[in-house]
């Protein structure tokens, strides 16, 4: 028999749906799908960007006697191929320790280096470069240096080379060759072993001929020199400090050359080759009273 039921059924319970996993995952394939984006926008950026441009490019560090500059080479010249590890200091004196060139010791000389004992120095130099003459850096006159034809004399006797040097205040190419000529007057013929060097140093003297000089026709007065030097048979060349190097000279139309370098250190760093270095001002020497510069000469074997 049926049953009648006086009250309401119970209510059946709703099942609670169950959220798929993946909605909560969504936020995370978000943060993975934009990192995703812009590493291929980087990527795609780095592959078709130019890469930085380096404002040095092509340049070179050099120390310029006062600071330690960038500076473009100048093309066609030949660079300096000794090396810092080539050389140790020994008792205050670099030592040359490679082995493409020959490497000779020596000093230079003027009337304030007069009297030498060259049995004695002979003993410790190869060479000597001696002053033959200089401008006045006032009225300009050429005199001819006391001590040179002793110191000549001395040298020779005693085995050591010997090259020249003139003390320019030259203010144009014709004072240069003015000078030359006035060399090869005092010359006279006379044998040498080394170049006639071209010696041209700023005087601060506000009396100076050379005071406020802008250096624009220190090349023509040097090429000048030793244009006029060559073509009486002598070999010619330009004694330079880094200053002049870098900044007054055109090395470039000096290349014909001899290059010859003041550079107190304790190894060549000049950039741009060079034959003799002058590493220091106040070196001893045996038979010589008084403090003297000291140079060393390559060789290329």
């Amino acid at each position: 028999m049926m049953e009648h039921y006086t009250t309401t059924p119970p209510r059946r319970r709703r099942r609670r749906r169950r959220v798929a996993p993946i909605v909560w995952l969504l936020p995370l394939l978000v943060v993975v799908l934009t990192v995703s984006v812009v590493l291929v926008v980087r990527s795609f950026r780095a592959d078709t960007e130019p890469p930085p441009v380096d404002p040095h490019e092509g340049q070179v560090y050099v120390n310029d006697g006062a600071n330690m500059v960038w500076l473009t080479p100048i093309e066609g010249i030949a660079v300096n191929p000794l090396l810092r590890s080539d050389f140790i200091t020994l008792n205050g004196h670099p030592h040359y320790m490679g082995t493409d060139f020959t490497v000779e010791r020596g000093v230079d000389l003027s009337t304030y280096q007069a009297g030498v004992d060259w049995a004695k120095a002979a003993k410790e130099i190869d060479f000597a470069i001696l002053r033959i003459g200089y401008r006045g850096y006032g009225a300009g006159a050429l005199r001819a240096d006391d001590a040179f034809e002793s110191h000549y004399a001395g040298a020779r006797k005693n085995g050591v080379d010997v090259g020249v040097y003139f003390f320019s205040q030259a203010l144009t190419a014709q004072e240069g060759r003015e000078e030359a000529e006035y060399v090869l007057s005092l010359l006279d013929g006379r044998e040498l072993q080394l170049p006639i060097y071209f010696d041209w140093e700023d005087v601060g003297a506000e009396d100076a001929r050379t005071y406020g000089y802008d250096y624009a026709n220190l090349t023509d007065s040097a090429a000048a020199f030793c244009d006029t030097i060559r073509d009486a048979g002598y070999e010619a060349g330009v004694y330079i400090n880094r200053q002049q190097g870098y900044y007054h000279y055109d090395l470039a139309r000096l290349s014909p050359y001899s290059l010859w370098v003041a550079d107190l250190n304790r190894y060549p760093d000049f950039y741009y080759a060079h034959d003799i270095w002058q590493y220091t001002f106040t070196a001893e020497v045996e038979g010589i009273h008084t403090v003297v510069d000291m140079n060393l000469r390559f060789v290329e074997k």
